[in-house]
């Protein structure tokens, strides 16, 4: 796939003379995932948002192919190209840091240190990939049959009683989270989850135990699956180090976003 199959929206943050982040946000998320994170890091960094193949304003005018993790993944680093940027530092939420992951493996030598919020290497076996995507595809015909923005809404409600996400649906800002979710296009969402979804992904476990990238973990003390996935991500790659962030559960940088700046800071 070439950059031609794409046209990204990206937005620019910060002074351009300051340390480049690439900010990679997660499923029904877009450019303005971090809005609030990056207010705070603006100063010190400069920030790029991208909005992935399937989120916000970004189009796609290949095949299905496009939305792929491999295809994306390269499709980045043409961007990137084409803004002149040879290395850069990562941050990436969930689906956004799977990805982050994947260009950290197979292209080190452009992200000298990495930042997965609430990510994973994907799954270890077929079996698992299979049951994976079987489920996935249940969830994107639910997100076809969401064109409405009352059945969107509802399928948001229903998204955040996932027990990763602990009790974000009681955080005061939580209908603003929402209201950046319904920006998206559901039809687009359901292509993002049928080929970049977690079953349908390479899995990185492998690749995982070459890597000698620093590559720092965070994970919500409330999400319990991630704890344990990110733990066994330390335990085969010496140069993975977790924290856990308290007060959290998958989405870090929205429950706690000034301990989230602060992982930040402290690891650049």
């Amino acid at each position: 796939m070439t950059l031609s199959n794409y046209q990204f929206h990206y937005s620019f943050s910060g002074h351009p003379d300051k340390p480049l982040i690439l900010f990679l946000h997660g499923f029904m998320g877009n450019t303005h995932e971090f809005d609030e994170a990056i207010s705070l890091l603006s100063d010190d960094f400069y920030c790029l948002t991208v909005d992935l193949p399937g989120h916000g304003a970004t189009k796609v005018f290949g095949s299905d192919e496009c939305y792929t993790m491999p295809n994306t993944a390269h499709a980045v680093i043409h961007l990137l190209d084409d803004l002149k940027i040879t290395k850069c530092f990562l941050v990436g939420y969930s689906m956004g840091g799977r990805l982050a992951l994947y260009l950290t493996l197979y292209f080190p030598h452009r992200f000298p240190k990495t930042i997965l919020e609430s990510a994973s290497p994907g799954l270890l076996t077929e079996v698992e990939r299979a049951e994976r995507v079987k489920r996935d595809e249940q969830i994107a015909r639910k997100l076809e049959r969401s064109i409405d923005k009352n059945d969107f809404i509802a399928f948001l409600s229903n998204w955040y009683n996932q027990p990763i996400f602990g009790s974000i649906k009681n955080h005061p800002q939580f209908h603003h989270l929402v209201e950046v979710r319904l920006q998206n296009n559901p039809i687009e969402l359901a292509k993002s989850l049928r080929f970049m979804g977690t079953g349908c992904q390479p899995s990185l476990w492998e690749k995982l135990k070459e890597n000698t990238n620093p590559i720092f973990l965070l994970a919500g003390e409330y999400d319990e699956k991630f704890v344990s996935i990110n733990t066994n991500m330390t335990k085969i790659c010496d140069f993975c180090h977790l924290n856990i962030i308290s007060h959290s559960g998958h989405n870090i940088h929205f429950e706690n976003v000034r301990l989230f700046v602060k992982n930040v800071l402290i690891l650049w």
